[in-house]
């Protein structure tokens, strides 16, 4: 069984920041002169509880060495955001808002962020100051002067507070075009061979020994493993699992066993997030686009023959078949195996459908699908399934955009991939944002795309 590295300092500081969110609310409460009733005793154990919770989501007491002040600051005050956003919405719903002192409450939550941040802050620079004063510090080789070994150097360079000195790298390869197998320049220090590496090892001039050569190079790693147990280093094996095009990768373990996921969809943790944003998105949104969409429904019903509603097949999440809901902007109605994509004055679409189509209008009936479940919001846009069918055969990872459900408008979109997608160039750009955005998601990305598709999401040159 391979056990979870787990950091004790991280665990004191989770019960401290509950402490911190407490104490603050007293200090707060003591200097405006106001009592800690029952009602404020209510309010600051409801944020502790939602803190936990809200902090767990947003990651911030795992042991991500390397990880930023700034952004560990930004994990922190999006988790208390999350706290006094959903405490406010409780205390509004029991009638406690009217009950308290709201410039004491406004100023508590403003200032146990600050006191958080501060003390985490504090924390890196006393263990930074202290690891530094070591008479010895940890000395670290890599074995394996390569770009995985390489990037591992630099990481280790912003985190001063674990008090690491790497003394150089060590690779009897020559060194080659290739960066996954030997690089080469002033920057790359390399101290000698393996054997050197040995020898360094066995004279106590090393602590730490960090494996980064290539997977397929198995029996080499196994070889050195052997040798390196007959001295008193300690040996981190690095996998080299970034030569494969990750999707929202995550390392986890099953009793003891440990898995990496290469392909994986950031909705297995947050699915409930997500929808609920759907859904409250998608609400507010109906009821201010009601009357406008009934205006455009009588618009294509008079401009045309035919529905005013046009349900087209296409892959939803999983690869799953679902149906599309638009406003018909063509004078036919085609679903099936051999689809055409619109095309600049295409004949089949109509006046009043052009002009839904280059506004984006045409989607709008899009909004029922995310009420209903079937798609998002945000996310990579649907492609009808004879498109799917074909693309998925010339684009490597095409299909690994149905890790989420499909959505009304994505990074691709707001970053001018909109409309026709005529040349396998657009396409590839199309799927690479698409990609980008499973990788990256959080519910703050979704709300930065919503905001930047009001302003350069609804139209484009492609578009028609």
């Amino acid at each position: 069984m391979i056990r979870l590295h787990q950091s004790r300092i991280l665990a004191l500081f989770r019960a401290f920041d509950c402490f911190v969110i407490l104490f603050m609310l007293w200090g707060v409460l003591n200097v405006v002169g106001v009592p800690l009733d029952n009602g404020y005793t209510f309010l600051g154990v409801l944020s502790i509880i939602l803190f936990g919770f809200f902090a767990e989501s947003n990651e911030v007491y795992y042991l991500w060495r390397g990880l930023s002040t700034p952004k560990l600051a930004s994990r922190l005050l999006a988790a208390w955001a999350a706290t006094a956003l959903v405490t406010f919405t409780v205390a509004l719903l029991v009638g406690l808002v009217k009950s308290v002192d709201h410039s004491a409450v406004l100023t508590w939550i403003a200032v146990t962020p600050v006191a958080m941040v501060f003390l985490h802050w504090a924390r890196r620079e006393f263990l930074s100051l202290y690891r530094g004063q070591r008479t010895q510090p940890r000395r670290v080789a890599v074995a394996g002067a390569n770009r995985l070994g390489s990037r591992l150097v630099e990481s280790m360079e912003g985190i001063p507070w674990m008090g690491y000195q790497v003394t150089g790298y060590y690779d009897d390869r020559a060194p080659a075009k290739d960066m996954a197998r030997r690089l080469e320049g002033e920057e790359i220090n390399v101290c000698g061979g393996f054997d050197q590496l040995f020898e360094d090892a066995r004279d106590g001039k090393i602590d730490i020994i960090f494996v980064t050569l290539p997977m397929k190079a198995e029996d080499r790693i196994r070889e050195m493993v052997d040798r390196l147990a007959d001295t008193t280093a300690s040996v981190y094996l690095i996998p080299d699992v970034f030569s494969f095009n990750l999707v929202h990768s995550r390392l986890t373990g099953i009793q003891g066993i440990p898995a990496l996921s290469i392909y994986d969809t950031p909705l297995v943790d947050h699915g409930w997030s997500k929808r609920l944003e759907d859904v409250l998105l998608s609400l507010a949104i109906l009821t201010l686009i009601a009357i406008p969409m009934l205006i455009i429904a009588a618009g294509v019903k008079l401009s045309s023959p035919g529905p005013v509603f046009f349900k087209q097949t296409r892959y939803g999440m999983r690869g799953e078949k679902i149906k599309v809901w638009k406003f018909r902007s063509m004078s036919v109605c085609e679903d099936g195996p051999d689809v055409p994509q619109a095309q600049k004055e295409d004949p089949r679409i109509t006046p009043f459908g052009g002009f839904l189509r280059r506004t984006s209008l045409d989607e709008l009936p899009q909004f029922f699908n995310v009420l209903g479940g079937t798609m998002s919001i945000v996310g990579p846009r649907p492609h009808a399934v004879a498109h799917n069918e074909f693309y998925r055969g010339q684009i490597q990872g095409y299909m690994l955009r149905h890790k989420v459900k499909p959505g009304i408008t994505g990074l691709a979109q707001i970053n001018g991939f909109r409309g026709e997608t005529d040349t396998m160039d657009l396409m590839t750009g199309r799927i690479d944002y698409d990609l980008e955005y499973i990788r990256n998601w959080s519910l703050w990305l979704d709300l930065k795309i919503v905001w930047f598709t009001i302003f350069r999401g609804f139209v484009g040159q492609q578009a028609y």
